[in-house]
Parts: structure tokens; C-alpha cells; sequence
């Protein structure tokens, strides 16, 4: 061998006759079943291409793969191994020039047939699976470094080759459950476990990948985790894509998670749980991309999302109301339990993906999720909710506000009017979106992830009576001027979501307790003085519309809405720093304590508690006075003028469009049911609410255009798609609510109509109009219609 090797590298040219007679001879002994010399021939074959590096060794580079492949051909364990063996120390030589014709097709075929041995004897089928693997590991550093010849990447070979690798991963015996990336494998055990081996050859080969050929590598292993049905379990599917995403560079991640999305559509009709498999994969991947470049597809991983989310409501809905009896309830209630998986995995990936956006990106999906939330008299939401039905709308409405609840989370913004805009917080206000309990919690909390910038929520969880709020340690700054600006310019719509929350007849203690939340972290993060003063005022018109209870509520929330008004009053009075409004309020709270605990949240909340069968016998001591609070804060400076005027919520455009129960009669007048029920000074005023700021915005006429043009709008859109009864009945009560209003406030003498023509003549101090209709009156000097 000496000898050979010296004569061969003193005369390179000769090496080209010395490969064919060494291959001669081989293929002659392999067919002769000649072991042992084919043996020798190899060794030979080793150590002169070992030792010869020159252009010359080109040619004894073919007839070198022509032997590996006869003994890779032959169907004797030991002679393909050798034969591995001797193809796995050529590709660790690295020539110096590229071979351009050089193929291994016939290879890459080879070794993953041998990936996939069934021999009988469990020893030798090992021993032949770990040799494919290790000869796949060869050409592929045999051929992956070589930037002119690409041919391993073809899909051809990558459906060959990724196949191979995962089915030999499967022999994992427990699945992979660890968040950061597996650590690399011993050298013991690439050497004796195929199932390491393979997985060390998944990652070398994927580390390799350009941008060009990731999606080749990438798309067998969906084929393959399709074929052996692993996505459901999908444990295996986890561990691989945590391979690979963990193996890529950084900046190719968005590429796998396309490719995760495009199989996700493909398999749409499949069963819930193969769905919900693909689903967890994905919020697998993106959590390991979110830690680094997510590309182009954050808006295409919500939308996608979405639709998904949608489609599978949608199969509920359909399921539930197609559901028989019998059997088939069985199968229905089953199929809809798998649902609820998908959508549950849905929304952990969109609140996991959501909250690990910076913030920019996060206000922009917070924005496109609440654009898809299906809100009842508007259009602008863009997701198909044709055949979803009432129930079908209900789910959707609330898998969406979990998912906002989940973007949301962690959100720090500097200003309120950066987390609240106006396009957001009008449809997150909307009173379709407070027709159920569950949707009232998910917008409360939602509206708290927003506000609460200084993370005072948890110190408020629970509703009660705080006897040192000092305690809690509340952090806060000083109001800016743009938080006030809101306020100003969105105040009176947050007292209205919380004033009507508190009056919904299915209401939990839930409900009351996340209402309390949202009054205290307004006083928090958002209350000046002014602001403080319209709060108080909130708290005691519902304390008001707990005695008078217009709405004929249970026992249970008239107490609840009470209970909720002490909580908030000594929260606020100790917030403030008042003495004389900490000392009536804490007068009140004893007094209840003794004679009314039910007034109190600790015992009203509580299972078992003893309810009063009615309110108006009650003695004042036990309510909170609005002369004795105006007492206390205007000797400490406070401008208390307004606490005089009762609150009235604001009658917005969409109170007409909703399904809800009309509240036009409680906001427009006001009517004192119990006057003996409380003293008279505390009794809600029936006069109109005039003040500086209504007649501000009535003398104010900037954006009157726009306004007009949404008010034309919604009255065109009620008069296509309302029922013409409705219609009706609504024009007749406005009509005779606009003639008992003007007669009051004009002191219109109104004569009986002098013909049966239906028109009425009217005289008022100093102009008569004759035959006008009740309905299209107009007092120009007046400015009234």
C-alpha cells in the first residue's frame, strides 16, 4: 500500500488506470461474494484518494462512486455500510474546483431507501438506517457548499431526503416539550441512535438552506406530517418545527410561518382537531419569531387567523342548528367541543403574537382585530358574518374581544388618546357589544389593559370597602394635557358605557366588580378635578336609579349597584383627600354596616344574603347626600356647582339602530316617582340639564358638515333595512314627544285643528304659523326642530 501510495502521488496521471483496475477487480469480487478483498479494494480506494489531491484525481473520483454505489447496490448489510463509510470520508475532502458533472441522484435515492431498512434483526436494521443517514449527511455537505451546482435542493431530492430524516426522528420515545431550543446532541449518541443522528442532520441540513430553497425544505415535512396523520397528536409536529425554526437564519423565519399559514387554508375541511394541531404549530413558530424579524406577514398572520376563526363559528353555528336527537346530538356536541380547541388555539396565537409586536404594530392590529368585530347598524367591519345567525354573531363578537384582550395585555402607551382613539373606543363602546354579560366583561377588561399604564389593576381586584387606600401603594402622575383633552372630549362616553353596565339585568358579580375597576383607574390615570366632580355625579345617579329603579330590576341588583357606588365613593374620598367627604362617607358606610349591610359589597356578593323586599322605607342616613358632598368639597376649593345638576347619559345615534331596549324616555325626561323616598334636595332634579358646556356645543359649528352627513347616512340606512313597524312607532313617539317638549318649554297655545286635514294652528308670544304638521314645526329665532 506504501508502495501504491507513492507510486501514485509521484505519477497523478496514472491514478485515472489504477481506479478502473481497483473497480474492475471489485466489481468482479462483489459478485463473486469475495468479502474480503473487496475489503482490501476499498481501503485501497480510501487511502490513495486520502492522499492524492490534484487535478487528476478527477477521473479517480468516478471510477471511486462507481464502486461506493456497486457495494451500495449489493444486498449485503456489511458491504453497504462499507460502502457508506467510504462515500462519508469523500465528502469531508474539499476539492478545489467545482465538478459540474458530476450528479448524485443515485445516491440520494440510495441512502434514503436505507433510511427506511426493514431487515429482519433489529441490530442490522439499526446499523443500515444510521449508515443512510449518514451517507444523506454526505451529500449534503458534499454538495450544499457548492454555490454553482444547486441540484440537492430540487424538490425531487428534498422529497426524498426530509422524509427520510422525519421518519427516522419519529423514534423519539418522548416527545420534545422544552420552550428553548434542543440542545445539541453527544457524540455517543450520533453514533448510536439514528433518531439523534437524523435530527442532527435535520438541523445541518436546514442551517444550510438559502433564501431561495427554504420553502423546498420545508413544504415535505408538511406531505410527510400529513401522510402519517401527526397532527393530531401533534406533539411530533411541535418538535419539528421547533427544529426548524430554531435552525434557519432569523431572517427567513416569515417564510415557515407562510408556509405554515398556506397549509393551514389547504386543510380548512379537515377535522377540527388536524386544524387545531396546525394551529398550535404555528403559535409554536411564531413565538420563536417574534423573539427576531417577522417580515411581511404580521397582518397576513392575523387576517388568516381570523378567517379561520370565523369558519369555525361558522361550522358551530351550522352544527348546533342542524343538530337532530339521539346520536347525533352525541356527535354534535362532540364536534362542537373540538371546535371550541380551534378556536382556543386561535386565540392563544393571535394573543401571543399580538404581545410580542412593538407597540406601533400592536395599536395597528388592535385597530384591524376591532375592525372585525361585527357591531349591529355599521358596515365598516370587513368579516363575513352572513351566515352566522344571532348566535353565531354572539360567539364570534366574543372570540374576537378575547383575542383584543389577549393584544392588549402589557400594552403601556404615554397617552390615552394613543391606546383609546376615537375609532377604536366608539365601536369598543357600542351597544351592541353590551348585550350579554360575557361581552360587557371582555370590553371592560379590555378598556382596563388600556388604562392601566402604572399596573394598579390587580391592588383594585375585588370589590369592597378599602379602610386606607394609602396602603395599596397606587402609583400615578400628574394628568397631562392630552389625557384631559380626552376627557373632555370622550368623558361623557365612558360614564355612559359604565352608568348603563350597571343597569343590565344579567349582570354577575363579575360585572360589578370590573365596573368598579374602571371608575377607580379612570380616578387614577385620567381624573382632574372637573373629571372627579362628573364621577361623583355618576355614582349618585346610580345610586338614584337604584331607589327610583325605572328599569324594575331584581332586588339583588339594586343592591349590587348600591354596594358598587359605596365601594367607588370611598375609594375616590380617600383618593382626593377630602376630611369632610371621607368623614360622610365613612358615616354612611358605618350606618349601612349596622342597619343595612346588604348595602355593602362583602355581604351582598357573598352566596347566601338576606335581601330587603323594598327600598323606599329606608332612612336617608343610609344614601349618600349630594348637599353634604357639595358641603364637604366646596369648602376645599372644589367647583361644586354642577353636583346640583342630576347626570343624564348622552342619547347616541346607535340607541336608535340597536336591538336594545329604547332609554329615550329615561334620558329625555325625567320623572320623580318617589318623591317622599329621600330628602328633597337629593331627589333627581327634572329640569333640563343647561349648562356652560351644552350650550358650548350648541354655539360651536365645527365639524357640523361631517356630523350632518353621518346623520343623513344612519337615517337613510334605518329607513332601507328597519321594519316599516318600527319605523312607524318610532316616528309616532318622536312626534308626540317633540310637541310635549316645545308646548313645555315655548308655552305653546295650541288650538284644535280647524279642518279634518290633520294640521294644527299655532300661536306663540309674538308669530303665528298656520297649518303646519305637528311633526315638521320649525321656530327659526329659536334654533329648536
Amino acid at each position: 500500500m506504501e508502495k501504491l501510495t507513492f507510486y501514485a502521488v509521484s505519477a497523478p496521471e496514472k491514478l485515472d488506470r489504477i481506479g478502473s483496475y481497483l473497480a474492475e477487480r471489485l466489481s468482479r469480487d462483489v459478485v463473486r461474494h469475495r468479502t474480503g478483498y473487496v475489503l482490501i479494494a476499498m481501503e485501497a480506494l480510501d487511502q490513495l484518494l486520502m492522499a492524492c489531491h490534484s487535478q487528476s484525481i478527477k477521473p479517480f473520483v468516478e471510477s471511486f462512486l462507481h464502486m461506493v454505489a456497486k457495494l451500495l447496490e449489493s444486498g449485503e448489510p456489511k458491504l453497504q455500510v462499507l460502502g457508506t463509510n467510504s462515500f462519508v470520508k469523500f465528502a469531508n475532502i474539499e476539492e478545489d474546483t467545482p465538478s459540474y458533472h458530476r450528479r448524485y441522484d443515485f445516491f440520494v435515492s440510495r441512502f434514503s431507501a436505507m433510511c427506511h431498512s426493514y431487515h429482519s434483526d433489529p441490530e442490522i436494521r439499526t446499523e443500515i438506517r444510521i449508515a443512510g443517514i449518514r451517507g444523506i449527511q454526505g451529500v449534503v455537505r458534499k454538495t450544499v457548499n457548492d454555490e454553482l451546482r444547486a441540484t440537492i435542493w430540487e424538490p425531487q431530492h428534498m422529497d426524498k431526503i426530509v422524509p427520510s430524516l422525519l421518519f427516522n426522528m419519529q423514534k423519539i420515545e418522548e416527545a420534545d416539550s422544552r420552550i428553548g431550543p434542543p440542545p445539541s446532541p453527544s457524540a455517543a449518541d450520533k453514533e448510536e441512535n439514528p433518531a439523534v443522528l437524523a435530527e442532527n442532520c435535520f438541523r445541518e441540513l436546514l442551517g444550510r438552506a438559502s433564501f431561495g430553497n427554504m420553502n423546498n425544505a420545508v413544504r415535505p415535512v408538511f406531505a410527510h406530517l400529513d401522510h402519517h396523520k401527526l397532527w393530531d397528536p401533534n406533539e411530533f409536529a411541535v418538535h419539528c418545527f421547533k427544529i426548524i425554526m430554531y435552525s434557519i437564519q432569523a431572517q427567513y423565519s416569515h417564510h415557515v410561518i407562510q408556509e405554515i399559514l398556506g397549509h393551514l387554508d389547504a386543510c380548512k375541511k379537515d377535522s377540527p382537531r388536524v386544524r387545531a394541531g396546525i394551529i398550535q404549530v404555528l403559535l409554536e413558530a411564531v413565538a420563536i419569531a417574534a423573539k427576531g424579524s417577522i417580515g411581511p406577514t404580521v397582518l397576513e398572520v392575523f387576517n388568516t387567523l381570523l378567517k379561520h376563526l370565523r369558519f369555525s363559528v361558522e361550522l358551530e353555528a351550522n352544527d348546533l342548528q342542524g343538530g337532530s336527537t339521539g346520536n347525533a346530538n352525541l356527535n354534535t356536541s362532540s364536534k362542537d367541543s373540538d371546535e371550541k380547541i380551534v378556536q382556543n388555539a386561535i386565540i392563544q396565537t393571535i394573543g401571543f403574537f399580538g404581545s410580542n409586536l412593538p407597540d406601533y404594530q400592536r395599536s395597528e392590529i388592535m385597530m384591524f382585530i376591532m375592525g372585525k368585530v361585527p357591531v349591529f347598524g355599521t358596515s365598516t367591519h370587513t368579516l363575513d358574518i352572513s351566515q352566522l345567525g344571532d348566535l353565531g354573531t354572539r360567539r364570534i363578537q366574543i372570540m374576537l374581544l378575547r383575542s383584543l384582550l389577549m393584544v392588549t395585555s402589557g400594552y403601556k402607551a404615554k397617552t390615552i388618546v394613543t391606546a383609546l382613539p376615537g375609532s377604536f373606543l366608539d365601536p369598543l363602546l357600542s351597544p351592541s357589544l353590551m348585550e350579554d354579560y360575557e361581552l360587557r366583561q371582555l370590553v371592560l377588561e379590555v378598556m382596563h389593559n388600556l388604562m392601566d399604564r402604572h399596573d394598579n389593576r390587580a391592588k383594585l381586584r375585588g370589590i369592597r370597602i378599602i379602610p386606607d387606600v394609602a396602603d395599596l401603594k397606587i402609583k400615578r402622575e400628574k394628568i397631562c394635557r392630552q389625557d384631559t383633552s380626552f376627557m373632555k372630549k370622550n368623558g361623557q362616553q365612558l360614564y355612559r358605557h359604565i352608568y348603563l353596565g350597571c343597569k343590565e339585568e344579567d349582570n354577575v358579580h363579575k360585572n360589578y366588580e370590573l365596573l368598579y375597576t374602571s371608575l377607580a383607574l379612570i380616578t387614577i390615570e385620567l381624573a382632574n378635578e372637573e373629571v372627579v366632580i362628573d364621577l361623583i355625579r355618576l355614582a349618585i345617579a346610580l345610586q338614584d336609579s337604584a331607589i327610583i329603579n325605572e328599569d324594575n330590576l331584581p332586588m339583588f341588583h339594586r343592591c349590587g349597584i348600591m354596594a358598587l357606588v359605596a365601594a367607588y365613593l370611598n375609594f375616590v374620598s380617600q383618593m382626593i383627600a377630602v376630611p369632610a367627604f371621607c368623614q360622610h362617607v365613612s358615616k354612611v358606610i358605618e350606618i349601612r354596616t349596622m342597619e343595612a349591610p346588604y348595602f355593602l359589597p362583602e355581604h351582598i356578593f357573598r352566596d347566601k344574603c338576606m335581601l330587603p323586599k323594598s327600598l323606599e322605607k329606608h332612612d336617608k342616613n343610609l344614601y349618600f347626600l349630594t348637599n353634604k358632598i357639595a358641603e364637604s368639597l366646596g369648602g376645599s376649593g372644589y367647583s361644586v356647582e354642577r353636583l346640583s345638576v342630576p347626570y343624564v347619559p348622552q342619547v347616541t345615534d346607535e340607541d336608535r339602530l340597536s336591538r336594545r331596549k329604547s332609554i329615550v324616555d329615561t334620558v329625555s325626561i325625567q320623572v320623580d316617582i318617589l318623591p317622599n323616598s329621600i330628602p328633597s334636595d337629593d331627589v333627581v332634579s327634572n329640569t333640563e340639564e343647561i349648562t356652560f358646556e351644552a350650550l358650548k356645543k350648541a354655539i360651536d359649528t365645527s365639524g357640523m358638515e361631517e356630523q350632518e352627513k353621518e346623520k343623513r347616512r344612519l337615517v337613510i340606512e334605518k329607513f332601507q333595512k328597519a321594519p316599516f313597524e318600527e319605523i312607524a312607532a318610532q316616528c309616532e313617539s318622536k312626534a308626540n314627544l317633540l310637541h310635549d317638549r316645545l308646548a313645555q318649554i315655548l308655552e305653546l297655545t295650541i288650538r284644535p285643528p280647524p279642518s279634518p286635514s290633520g294640521t294644527l294652528t299655532i300661536t306663540s308670544g309674538h308669530a303665528q304659523y298656520q297649518s303646519v304638521p305637528v311633526y315638521e314645526m320649525k321656530f327659526p329665532d329659536l334654533c329648536v326642530y
